[in-house]
Parts: structure tokens; C-alpha cells; sequence
């Protein structure tokens, strides 16, 4: 019998809250409870050894027994729905990590991890990749070699790495299995946890997450799915894509190699497009693509990673970093900032964390972001990476950057629906109208806000763009809000969905039984406040005056923001080009207008870019 080692990490609002004083309860698989613990003001609880299976049961393919241990697990907590988790999996000398994805109400939740594939028949589970989902209501988009050069494939002409990936639950065609929408990095650890064993050579697990990354990029940048009708990227189904299990555990072993390699895919000298890397588990039968048994017994030999794909695919193939990643604005600079370095990526790295702490307030405050990597610096980066499950060196490399900026992505723009609800003054009586697809004004403006309050807390519910026209892509997230809360999902807003979209709202922003919301950072009193008015291009005045000075001290730290301007208080085109880069680099609304979300930026950015915050 081995030891493995078992962690729960709590947060709601998709990783931007962390939820304390969790109360977790563990049982093995007979009902004995083997032990108690609470989660910390980040979230996560204490690390605890519970008994497993031999290592080597995982090492070799049709082992005597089930080569993993199972646990239970029970949690509770003020404001939000119990959760009970069956069949955590844990192997011997691994981390398995529990992520607890809270979410607000007094309901329950029940999550089942079912079989791991590789536990699964050859029969039961087939090869990835090797059969066309159906036509929903659209043909498929052509795809040929003269297009996959020419790098345009269901219309996205550069290859990218999505924030987000929405999965089916179920075949492409089961219409009553749920869609979610989770972050692209989680997918990934997701899948890799559900396909692979933790317990494998390390260059065995990168190669087989370079073919998972590869698959679902290929599945995002070809529209495989959208291009024939449906609303998702990727299914569940191993009979056509890769295995995900909604709220199962993963281990911190992959977890780390994910946050390494996530933006790293597969392709063919002189194309573009990410390669089409079918596998299959390679046991009881042979594939076109790879074999994940067979990676194991290539890196016990020597290979590297790319080598043992070369096993399996073209000798052309290569790997490939991209740094666009969708919602983060600036690539990696390219090399790790670490302690006694001075540069500007480093400020906005502080800055980043100085926000970041005031949703997780154990990690401690860089007093002085000036781009000095000082000791403060180190211990803020070591207390966001312990919150996030990274490996604690203190450095900001490929990763941590990335996440960092993740993370001040979920905080912000939490920030910004807290300032923006207060703005639409949404009161306690829903509005008395009957909205559906092609309705428009105010009214579905706040239906329009309301739903992507929502989406935050439930990632059932896709978020959408708010331009007060009630479109497609509302009356899509109007049903599965319905579909969430048991109402009829008929994509109409009447009185009962109203009625259920107030409650819901009230019950997280408005003090209910759900999570506290942040407020936004507003600037000190001795800065000039909002003007007002919205400032915005052919206005002029000593407001745009300070808009112009403001971004000309800014941009001498963040360079993608274009300048000098004139500081001549005259909002044209360059000061609206400035504006919408400002907005782009902080993850506002990039609309080139400036309202009091922006001028708050503005002011804290000014303060910091020069010395005065």
C-alpha cells in the first residue's frame, strides 16, 4: 500500500474570490471518515496523506487491480451549495487537487468522477478524433492543404490560444446535455488528469499534453463545431474528442507541467494550423495517432518529448509557443523577472498583485511598485503562486506570468460589474416586459448586464456582448439560465424568468446569501474626481487635457499604448486610439470611451507611474 496526498482549493466568481472557512469533510469508500479540515483566506486547505494503491499498478497497462485509491468528500459553506463529491481519485506519491468551484445559493451540488479512461476497455473508450459530429443547421466550413497554408480555417486566420473553451457535456448531438465554459488552462489540466496517469515519466506527460493542448486548439481555430451549428468548441464524448469530467480532481504534478505548456501546440513545417493529434490508449488496439502506453515506454528509453511524437506523427512536426493568448494584451516578455531586477514589466506585475491581494489578502502588499524586484515583490509572487497551486520559487516566469495576468482579469472585471450595477441602478422590481430574441433597449441592456453578473458564479451560462439588442447569442444565454434554475427554457423573458434573474442577482451583489463582492479601487481625494460626463472623441476641455497627460506618463510603461499625444485637451482620433489601448492593456471595455471605470484606471495608474500611490 502507498501514500498519496490529498488538497482542496475553494473559490467562486471563476477564481476570483477564494472562499474561507470551507468546512471539508473526507470519507474512504466504505463511509469511514478519515479526516476534517477548513479552508485559509485563499482558499486552500491543509494538505493531508491518505492511503493508495502501489506506484507501479500505474505504471503498466492492465495492472490486477485499480491502480488508485478513492475517497469521498463533503463541503459546506455560509452561502453557498453544498457539495458532495464521489470517487476522487489519488495515486501513490501524487497531489491530488481538489478544485471547488463554489457557487453562491443553498442548494446542493453532486459530483461523480466517473472511471479513469485509462481504467477503461479499449472497446469502451475508442480513439480520439476519428469520428465527424453531424450538421446541426450549417455546413461545414471546407478545410484542404491550400487553406491550412494559407492559415485560414473556419475563419480565424492566426492561430491562438482561447481564454475559454465551451465543452458538451455529451455526443455533439445529445441537445439536453449541459454546455460549460471553463478556462482554457483548466480544460487542460482537466483532460490531462481524466487521460493520462500522474505517476508516469514527466517526458511521457509533457508529450501527451502537447497532443491534448494541439487537439482542442486545432477543434477551437477550425470552428469544427461552431462552423456546422453548434454553440460549443469541444465535447466530452471520447468517440469524437477528448476526455472531461465536470469537477473532478486534478494532480499537481500535471497541473505545474500545464501551466508550462499550455500555449505550446504541434504543427507541420511550413503551415500554420495546429495538427489534427489523434491517440488512443494503445492496449488491447492500435491507432493512426498516438499511443499513450506507448509514450510511457519511449520516455523510459530517453526520448524527449518532441521525439516521441516523431514516433507517432510526421518527422516535420514541431512545436510551437504562441503568446497570443486571448484577453491578455502583452506577451511574456520572453525571460523570468526574478529578485534585484529592475524593469518595467516588472511594475505591472506589481500592480497586478497589489490588485489581486485585495480579493486574496494573504498575499502580502508591494508598498513601493517602482520595478524593483525586491524581497516584497518575491514574497507576493511566492503567496500568489501558493494560491494558485504553482511551484513556489518566487519567480515570475512563462507561467506565473500568465496566470498572474489571468487572475487580474477575473478581479477587475468584478470590479467593473460591481461600479457598472451601481450605474444601471438596478432596483428590488424587475422590469414588467416580455423580452425575446429581436427585442431592444434599456431593458435588455439590464437584462444584457445581469446575465454576465451571472455568468461569473455559473459557468453554464455563456456571458454576452451588452449592446441592448436582444440577439442570438442572449436568447442562447437566456435558456441556459433557465436551463440552470428549472425554469422553462423557451429563451423568452417573462415574469418568472425576471423574477428568477433579480433573485439571483440580489442574492450575490446585493447582500444576500452569497459571496461579499470587492469594491473597485477608487483613486485618493487629493486626484481630481470624475468630471461627470462621459468624455469622448470631438469633445474637448481641461478634462481631456488631464485624460492626454495622463496616458503620455502612462505609456512610458506599458509602450503598447500609442503617443505621445498633444496635450491640447482636444479628444480626437489619436487621444481615442490611446484611449481604447488603455483600455485594452487594463481589460476594460476597449470602447475609446472615458467614463468612471477608465478615469479610475487612469488615476491609479498615473499615481503609480509616478510615485505618488
Amino acid at each position: 500500500m502507498g501514500m498519496s496526498f490529498l488538497e482542496f482549493s475553494a473559490k467562486t466568481a471563476d477564481g476570483a474570490l477564494p472562499v474561507a472557512n470551507a468546512d471539508i469533510k473526507v470519507y474512504d469508500k466504505n463511509g469511514a471518515f478519515l479526516f476534517e479540515t477548513k479552508t485559509d483566506g485563499d482558499g486552500i486547505s491543509e494538505k493531508f496523506a491518505v492511503y493508495a494503491p502501489d506506484k507501479e499498478l500505474s505504471l503498466y497497462p492492465s495492472p490486477p487491480a485499480l491502480p488508485y485509491g478513492l475517497v469521498d468528500a463533503f463541503v459546506k459553506a455560509d452561502g453557498y451549495d453544498t457539495m458532495h463529491i464521489q470517487d476522487i481519485q489519488v495515486f501513490d506519491t501524487e497531489t491530488a487537487v481538489v478544485p471547488l468551484n463554489m457557487i453562491p445559493g443553498n442548494g446542493d451540488e453532486y459530483i461523480y468522477i466517473p472511471k479513469h479512461h485509462l481504467a477503461e476497455d479499449e472497446e469502451e473508450r475508442g480513439q480520439v478524433g476519428t469520428n465527424l459530429p453531424p450538421p446541426l443547421n450549417a455546413p461545414p466550413t471546407p478545410y484542404s492543404v491550400a487553406s491550412a497554408r494559407s492559415g485560414f480555417v473556419g475563419g480565424l486566420r492566426d492561430v491562438f490560444i482561447p481564454s475559454y473553451i465551451t465543452v458538451h457535456l455529451g455526443a455533439p448531438h445529445n441537445s439536453s446535455a449541459r454546455n460549460v465554459r471553463v478556462r482554457f488552462v483548466d480544460y487542460i489540466k482537466n483532460v490531462a488528469s481524466s487521460e493520462i496517469y500522474p505517476t508516469w515519466p514527466e517526458n511521457a506527460l509533457i508529450a501527451n499534453i502537447h497532443v491534448i493542448v494541439t487537439f482542442a486548439i486545432n477543434r477551437v481555430w477550425t470552428e469544427w463545431y461552431r462552423s456546422r451549428g453548434y454553440n460549443f468548441d469541444i465535447t466530452n464524448s471520447t468517440a469524437y474528442d477528448q476526455a472531461f469530467v465536470d469537477g473532478r480532481n486534478i494532480f499537481e504534478n500535471i497541473s505545474r507541467l500545464v501551466d508550462r505548456y499550455f500555449n505550446v501546440y504541434a504543427r507541420r513545417r511550413g503551415f500554420r494550423n495546429p495538427y489534427f493529434t489523434s491517440y488512443c490508449s494503445g492496449t488491447t488496439a492500435t491507432c493512426a495517432g498516438l499511443s499513450q502506453w506507448g509514450t510511457v515506454t519511449l520516455a523510459n528509453r530517453g526520448y524527449t518529448p518532441l521525439r516521441i511524437l516523431h514516433n507517432y506523427y510526421p518527422n516535420d512536426l514541431e512545436l510551437v509557443t504562441s503568446n497570443n493568448i486571448s484577453a491578455i494584451t502583452e506577451s511574456y516578455p520572453g525571460y523570468a523577472l526574478r529578485l534585484g531586477m529592475t524593469d518595467n514589466n516588472i511594475i505591472r506585475m506589481q500592480n497586478f498583485l497589489n490588485r489581486i491581494r485585495v480579493n486574496y489578502p494573504l498575499i502580502p502588499q508591494i508598498s513601493n511598485p517602482n520595478g524593483y524586484f525586491g524581497a516584497d515583490t518575491e514574497s507576493a509572487v511566492r503567496a500568489f503562486q501558493r494560491a494558485f497551486h504553482m511551484a513556489q520559487d518566487g519567480v515570475i516566469g512563462r507561467s506565473t506570468w500568465n496566470r498572474i495576468t489571468q487572475v487580474y482579469v477575473g478581479v477587475t472585471r468584478l470590479a467593473e460589474l460591481n461600479s457598472e450595477g451601481e450605474r444601471l441602478n438596478i432596483g428590488t422590481t424587475p422590469p414588467t416586459s416580455v423580452l425575446r430574441q429581436g427585442s431592444r433597449g434599456n431593458d435588455v441592456l439590464e437584462l444584457q448586464f445581469i446575465l454576465n453578473a451571472l455568468a461569473v458564479y455559473h459557468n453554464t451560462i455563456p456571458p454576452v456582448i451588452k449592446d441592448g439588442v436582444f440577439g442570438a447569442g442572449t436568447r442562447n444565454s437566456v435558456i441556459q439560465f433557465q436551463q440552470r434554475f428549472g425554469l422553462t427554457p423557451d429563451g423568452v423573458v417573462g415574469p418568472a424568468t425576471w423574477n428568477r434573474l433579480y433573485t439571483e442577482y440580489r442574492r450575490i451583489y446585493e447582500g444576500g446569501s452569497g459571496p461579499p463582492i470587492q469594491p473597485p479601487i477608487t483613486p485618493p481625494p487629493s486626484t481630481p474626481p470624475f468630471p461627470g460626463v462621459l468624455l469622448r472623441r470631438g469633445m474637448s476641455g481641461p478634462s481631456i487635457r488631464l485624460v492626454q497627460e495622463y496616458l503620455n506618463t502612462i505609456r512610458v510603461i506599458y509602450p503598447l499604448i500609442p503617443g505621445p499625444l498633444a496635450e491640447d485637451g482636444i479628444f480626437g482620433p489619436r487621444t481615442e486610439a490611446s484611449v481604447i489601448a488603455f483600455q485594452r492593456q487594463f481589460m476594460l471595455t476597449p470602447d475609446g470611451i472615458v467614463g468612471p471605470i477608465t478615469w479610475a484606471k487612469l488615476t491609479e495608474q498615473w499615481l503609480i507611474a509616478t510615485g505618488n500611490a
